[in-house]
């Protein structure tokens, strides 16, 4: 995670500290870089805290950690995990101009429950963020994810998995939500693996490339096979 531990916006499903950000370290990307040479990594995933108090939300940053990591191990693939930035296309093509292996922005959950789970974001604004990403750069997998067990129903799963497929993105993560601290949004149900298998199925029938379903799924998970196709026949 870059940019900081400290996040502008204070969603109600996630841990992540709600606080004025410090400046951002002009050595981040190549420390990242070194860390990455030294662990060996084939592919890295990249995230941050949502940046509002920047101009470019961040995108600069992200740009100068891909580079990085390109020069410093060419056999590294990069997948970013982006924040919305605000809408601001000018930024998401500062991102795609790095040529990221993967490009990612989670959608979360439904858009009924934006409102309670993360009411500084839009639903649209998400969407319209993966659509200009397959629109400025198809050549760059865009991927996106989605934590279940909030209140959503099964209808309005499969209404945002269509919504996604008709923004062109590739991959698809799908686990369960659980509750970081009492403060946060509680958990409305434990999804079962059969229901969770069954959303990957209508995934891929839907035409997502890869989709990966179950309770301890998270972006990252599997995400160098995800690219590689490897786990199509698992859940």
């Amino acid at each position: 995670m870059i940019l900081g531990n400290h996040c502008t916006r204070d969603c109600r499903f996630c841990n992540v500290a709600h606080a004025t950000p410090l400046d951002v370290d002009p050595q981040e990307a190549l420390k990242i870089a070194d860390a990455i040479a030294e662990l060996g990594l084939r592919h890295a995933v990249i995230t941050s805290v949502t940046r509002d108090d920047l101009d470019d939300g961040g995108a600069g940053h992200f740009t100068a950690v891909t580079r990085a990591i390109h020069e410093r191990c060419p056999e590294c693939r990069v997948e970013l995990l982006i924040p919305d930035l605000q809408g601001n296309e000018q930024a998401l093509q500062t991102i795609l101009a790095a040529n990221p292996e993967v490009l990612g922005h989670n959608l979360e959950t439904v858009p009924r429950l934006y409102q309670i789970a993360r009411s500084e974001a839009g639903y649209q604004r998400s969407l319209d963020l993966l659509t200009a990403a397959h629109r400025i750069a198809p050549g760059i997998p865009t991927k996106s994810g989605l934590m279940l067990g909030m209140g959503e129903t099964i209808e309005e799963i499969l209404d945002v998995m269509q919504d996604l497929r008709r923004s062109g993105c590739a991959m698809l993560t799908l686990g369960q939500y659980l509750q970081p601290t009492r403060d946060h949004l509680p958990i409305d149900r434990y999804v079962e693996p059969a229901e969770f298998e069954q959303l990957r199925q209508s995934g891929l029938e839907l035409g997502f490339e890869h989709v990966e379903a179950g309770p301890l799924v998270r972006s990252s998970y599997h995400a160098a096979e995800q690219f590689d196709g490897d786990h199509d026949d698992e859940s």
